[in-house]
């Protein structure tokens, strides 16, 4: 898609299979709860981390494997003393601590089918940095499927094809 085009988002027969599948995975795992009590979750795909749930749970709800890979740092206070007169004061500046993850890494990854598959969440007008690319060489390099998603149709397209 090209990055001046608008978002497209979840038709409703992908948002209404994705509720399907929530349903029925539901009443599975909790049966003696009846269908109308079941806490069902309010899909969107209007934001990246809408969409990246969107995705993962829609794999992970199909019977295969997926998580998300968070690959941002951490954020350290700076350190609160008090003084000798009780009073609490802040020392030195916080900082953030890089994440020990790999450079580039996908959002999401996932086991399909018995295929590693990599997921790259891009929402608006955001697109690939040098390190996600290089990442996704490898990925592809070594065998995997690595994938570029902008909204939930885009990923179920892919989807009926692969599966």
């Amino acid at each position: 898609m090209n990055t001046t085009t608008k978002t497209i988002h979840m038709n409703k027969e992908n948002k209404a299979r994705l509720t399907a599948l929530e349903r029925a995975h539901l009443m599975e795992k909790y049966p003696s709860v009846p269908e109308h009590a079941l806490a069902m979750s309010k899909w969107s795909d209007t934001s990246a981390n809408g969409l990246t749930k969107c995705v993962t749970a829609f794999i992970q709800m199909s019977g295969y494997q997926a998580e998300r890979i968070n690959t941002m740092g951490v954020y350290r206070e700076a350190a609160k003393v008090k003084d000798v007169d009780g009073i609490s004061r802040t020392v030195g500046k916080g900082k953030w601590t890089k994440s020990t993850s790999t450079a580039g890494s996908a959002d999401i990854s996932a086991t399909i089918k018995g295929r590693s598959v990599k997921i790259e969440i891009k929402y608006g007008k955001d697109i690939q940095s040098d390190a996600q690319k290089k990442y996704q060489e490898s990925i592809e390099r070594a065998g995997g499927i690595y994938l570029i998603v902008r909204n939930f149709d885009e990923f179920i397209i892919w989807w009926e094809n692969f599966t």
